[in-house]
C-alpha cells in the first residue's frame, strides 16, 4: 500500500470543516426537497415546506449547487475561503431578496418564508466565517519571524 504525503496527513483547519459539512448539508436538503416538491411549480410559490423552510424545485436546485460547491472546495483552505465569500455574498443578497419576496407571489421565484430568510441571514454569516477564519500560524512561521 503507496503511503500518503506528510501533508495530505494534516489536520484540517476548521473553516475548511465547516464548508464541508455545510456542503454535506445543502446537497441533502436540496435532494431530500425533491421529494417534497417534485417538479411541479418550478418557479412559483407553492406552500410546499420540508421542515418549516418554504421550497420548490427552483429552490431545491439552489440549494443543490450550493452543496455540491461546498464539496467540491472544502479539501483546500484557500478554495474553502472562496466558498466561503460566495455563500456570504450569495445568501447576503438572498437574505434581502427575501425580505421583499416572502409573502409576495408576484416575485417570490423561490418560494421563501420567514424561515427561511433567517437561515439565509445564518448562512451568509457562517460564510463570512469561512472566509475570514484566521489562519494558524506554523512553527516555521513562528521561528522565522524571531529571527
Amino acid at each position: 500500500m503507496a503511503q500518503r504525503p506528510d501533508s495530505a496527513r494534516s489536520p484540517r483547519h476548521p473553516a475548511q470543516l465547516l464548508a464541508l459539512a455545510i456542503g454535506v448539508v445543502y446537497t441533502l436538503v436540496g435532494l431530500a426537497g425533491f421529494l417534497v416538491t417534485g417538479f411541479e411549480n418550478f418557479a412559483a410559490e407553492t406552500d410546499k415546506t420540508l421542515v418549516g423552510f418554504e421550497i420548490n424545485p427552483l429552490h431545491n436546485l439552489v440549494h443543490l449547487a450550493i452543496g455540491l460547491a461546498g464539496l467540491a472546495l472544502w479539501r483546500r483552505l484557500d478554495t474553502a475561503r472562496t466558498y466561503g465569500w460566495l455563500l456570504a455574498a450569495g445568501y447576503g443578497l438572498a437574505f434581502i431578496y427575501g425580505l421583499f419576496a416572502a409573502g409576495n407571489s408576484d416575485i417570490n421565484f423561490l418560494s421563501i418564508n420567514g424561515p427561511d430568510n433567517g437561515l439565509h441571514l445564518v448562512s451568509a454569516a457562517a460564510g463570512l466565517a469561512i472566509a475570514l477564519w484566521p489562519a494558524h500560524r506554523t512553527a516555521r512561521a513562528s521561528q522565522s519571524d524571531r529571527a
